[in-house]
C-alpha cells in the first residue's frame, strides 16, 4: 500500500509539473509572474505537496526561480543575461561535442539517438513543452558524453540562463514559422549525432557551432535582441 501511495504521489507531481511547464511554454504564464501554490492547487484540484514538488522541478528545469521569503516566479532574463549565456554556449558546446565524438560509449550514443528520434516526432504546437525538455536532455547528454563532469556542470549553469523556453513560446505567437524552425533544428541535431557517431571531432564541433549561430538568429527575430549586439558576442567568442 505505501508503494502505491508513493507512485500516486509521484504521478500527481509529474502531472502538475507538466501542466505548469506547458503553460509557461505556451505563454499563458509570463516572465516574472508569481506561481502561487494555493492558486495552483485549487485550480488543479490537488494538494499542496505535489504542487510544491512540481515547483521545485520547474526551478530545476530553469523556467522558474525561488525568491527567499516570497515564493516562486517564472524566470525573467535581461538581454545581457541572454547574451552572456549565448556566448558561453558558443564556447562550451563545440568543445563538448568534439570531446563526445572521441569519448562516448556505445550506450551513451544509443541514448543520444533515442533522444533525437523522440524529438523528431514532436512537430505540433502542443508538443513544444515536451520538445523543449527533450532538447535540453539532448544537449546535456552530448556534454555528459564528453567525459568531463565539470564541463557538463558548467553547461547546465549556463543553459539555465539561456531563454530556449522563450524561443519555443515564440512559436505559439508565430505558428507560420513552426514547420521551418523545427526542420532546421532537426537537421542541426542530426548533424551533431552523425558527426559524434562517426567519431569526427571537427565536424561535431562545427555542427554544434552552427546550431548555436541559428539560435542567435532566433534571439534577434523572436526576442528583439539587436543584430549588432549578437554579432559583437559572436566576434568575441570566434576570435582565433
Amino acid at each position: 500500500m505505501p508503494r502505491a501511495n508513493s507512485q500516486q504521489r509521484q504521478s500527481l507531481r509529474n502531472e502538475t509539473f507538466d501542466n505548469l511547464h506547458k503553460r509557461v511554454i505556451a505563454g499563458e504564464v509570463q516572465p516574472g509572474e508569481w506561481l502561487r501554490q494555493e492558486d495552483i492547487a485549487s485550480s488543479l484540484g490537488v494538494s499542496m505537496t505535489p504542487v510544491r514538488e512540481a515547483l521545485d522541478m520547474l526551478v530545476a528545469s530553469g523556467l522558474a526561480e525561488r525568491i527567499p521569503y516570497r515564493g516562486v516566479r517564472v524566470i525573467e532574463l535581461s538581454h545581457e543575461e541572454m547574451l552572456d549565456a549565448y556566448g558561453l554556449r558558443f564556447l562550451l558546446e563545440p568543445l563538448g561535442a568534439a570531446r563526445a565524438s572521441e569519448a562516448a560509449s556505445p550506450r551513451e550514443v544509443k541514448e543520444l539517438k533515442r533522444l533525437f528520434v523522440g524529438m523528431s516526432k514532436l512537430v505540433r504546437l502542443e508538443d513544444m513543452s515536451r520538445l523543449r525538455e527533450l532538447s535540453r536532455q539532448f544537449h546535456v547528454q552530448v556534454m555528459t558524453m564528453s567525459g568531463s563532469p565539470l564541463l557538463t556542470r558548467l553547461y547546465e549553469i549556463v543553459s539555465a540562463k539561456f531563454p530556449d523556453w522563450m524561443l519555443y513560446e515564440a512559436m505559439f505567437r508565430h505558428p507560420e514559422a513552426l514547420t521551418e524552425s523545427l526542420r532546421v533544428e532537426q537537421e542541426q541535431h542530426r548533424a551533431m549525432v552523425n558527426a559524434i557517431v562517426a567519431r569526427e571531432a571537427q565536424a561535431a564541433a562545427q555542427a554544434a557551432r552552427e546550431h548555436i549561430l541559428s539560435l542567435g538568429k532566433d534571439l534577434e527575430i523572436y526576442l528583439g535582441i539587436s543584430h549588432e549586439r549578437i554579432q559583437q558576442v559572436e566576434k568575441q567568442v570566434l576570435i582565433k
